[in-house]
C-alpha cells in the first residue's frame, strides 16, 4: 500500500511540477516573441522532459542504473509511438519542414550515437561529456536560426497576461516539485521492482518511463487540441533530442563512475528506440502530416513493444524467439507499410499533378 501511495504522490508531483514549470517558461518564451515550434523544440520539451531528468539523476546517484537507462529508452519510445499515436487519434497533426529536414534526422543520429556509445555495456563520464557539449551545440545553434528568422510566426500565447515574477514562480515551485517527486518515484519504483522480482531495467521502461512521459503527453494532446499543432510535435521530437543529450549525458556525468547497460537493453531496446525515430521520417514525410491511421499504427506498436518487454521479463527462455519475431517479423511488417504509404501519398501527388 505504501509503495502505490509513494508513485502516486511521486507521479502526481512531477505533473503539476512540470505544468508550472513549461507554464511560466512558455509565457516568458512567447513574451520574447520566440516562434511556436523553438518553444515546442526547446522549453516545453526540455521542461516537460525535467521529470525524466531528476529521475534519472537520481536513479543514478542512488546505483539504480537501470532506471536512468530504461527511463530514457522507454520514454523516447513511448513519446514517439503513444504520444504521437494519441494525438494524431484525437485531431491529425501538421508537420513542420524543418521537423523534416532537421530534427528528426538529428533524432535519429543521437539515438544510432548513444546506441554506439553504449555497446561497451556503459555509459561513462567521457561519453556524458560528449553528449553535453553536443546538446550546448544544439542550443547555440537553435537560437542563431531563430535569429535569423529562420521560423514560423511567435507563439499564440501571449506573456504579457502573466506578471514576470509570477512565471519566475511557477518555474521555481515546478523544479522543487519535479525534485521531491523524483526521490518519491524512484524509491516506490525500487521497492515495486523487489516486491515484483522485476529488474529496474524493466520497471524504468515501463512504469517510470511512461509516468515522467505523461507531461509531454498532456502538453501534446492539449497543444494539438488547440491548434499550437508545432508545439504538439516539436514537444516529442525535442523531449527526445533532450533526453539523450542531457539526461544521459548530465546522469553519466554526475554518477561519477558509469552507468551499466544491460546487455538485452543493447540487444532490444536501443534497436527499438532507433528504430522508433526512424519511423518519424517517412511518416512525418507523407503529406507532412500524422494521419488517424499513422497514429492508430504508432498505438498499435507501442502495445506490441509492451507485451513483449512483460513476456522477456516473465519468460526469459523465449529471448530467442521474441528476438526473432522482432528483427524478422515486427521491422519488416513496419517497414512494408510505411513503403506503401510513401508509394500510395506519392501516387495521389501525381495524380493531383495531372488534374
Amino acid at each position: 500500500m505504501m509503495i502505490a501511495v509513494l508513485i502516486a504522490v511521486g507521479l502526481a508531483a512531477l505533473v503539476s511540477g512540470a505544468e508550472l514549470l513549461v507554464r511560466g517558461a512558455s509565457r516568458l518564451a512567447a513574451a520574447a516573441g520566440i516562434s511556436s515550434l523553438v518553444i515546442g523544440l526547446t522549453v516545453v520539451a526540455f521542461g516537460t522532459s525535467a521529470p525524466e531528468l531528476a529521475v534519472s539523476i537520481d536513479a543514478a546517484l542512488s546505483g539504480v542504473p537501470g532506471i536512468a537507462i530504461g527511463n530514457v529508452v522507454g520514454s523516447n519510445i513511448f513519446n514517439v509511438l503513444l504520444i504521437l499515436g494519441v494525438s494524431a487519434l484525437i485531431v491529425p497533426l501538421t508537420v513542420s519542414l524543418r521537423l523534416i529536414r532537421l530534427e528528426v534526422p538529428l533524432m535519429i543520429g543521437l539515438s544510432a550515437l548513444i546506441w554506439l556509445l553504449a555497446a561497451d555495456g556503459s555509459l561513462g563520464v567521457l561519453e556524458g561529456a560528449v553528449l553535453v557539449a553536443l546538446l550546448l551545440a544544439y542550443l547555440v545553434f537553435v537560437i542563431r536560426l531563430e535569429r535569423r528568422g529562420g521560423n514560423d510566426a511567435p507563439g499564440k500565447e501571449s506573456g504579457a497576461s502573466t506578471p514576470i515574477w509570477l512565471s519566475i514562480v511557477f518555474v521555481a515551485v515546478g523544479l522543487g516539485l519535479l525534485v521531491a517527486g523524483s526521490r518519491m518515484l524512484t524509491e516506490g519504483a525500487k521497492s515495486l521492482a523487489q516486491a515484483l522480482g522485476m529488474s529496474d531495467l524493466v520497471i524504468g521502461l515501463t512504469i517510470v518511463a511512461a509516468g515522467t512521459s505523461l507531461p509531454e503527453l498532456v502538453t501534446s494532446v492539449v497543444a494539438g487540441i488547440r491548434g499550437e499543432r508545432d508545439i504538439a510535435v516539436g514537444n516529442v521530437v525535442g523531449s527526445n533530442i533532450f533526453n539523450i543529450l542531457a539526461i544521459l549525458g548530465i546522469s553519466s556525468v554526475i554518477a561519477g563512475g558509469s552507468l551499466t547497460v544491460a546487455p538485452w537493453a543493447l540487444r532490444f531496446d536501443f534497436p527499438v528506440m532507433l528504430a522508433v525515430a526512424a519511423v518519424c521520417l517517412p511518416v512525418f514525410f507523407t503529406g507532412g502530416t500524422i494521419s488517424r491511421w499513422e497514429g492508430a499504427l504508432f498505438v498499435l506498436l507501442y502495445g506490441g513493444y509492451t507485451a513483449f518487454l512483460i513476456a522477456l521479463n516473465t519468460t526469459p527462455t523465449l529471448e530467442g524467439t521474441l528476438a526473432s519475431l522482432l528483427y524478422f517479423v515486427a521491422f519488416p511488417a513496419v517497414a512494408l507499410i510505411l513503403a506503401a504509404s510513401l508509394w500510395l501519398d506519392r501516387r495521389r501527388a501525381l495524380l493531383r499533378r495531372g488534374a
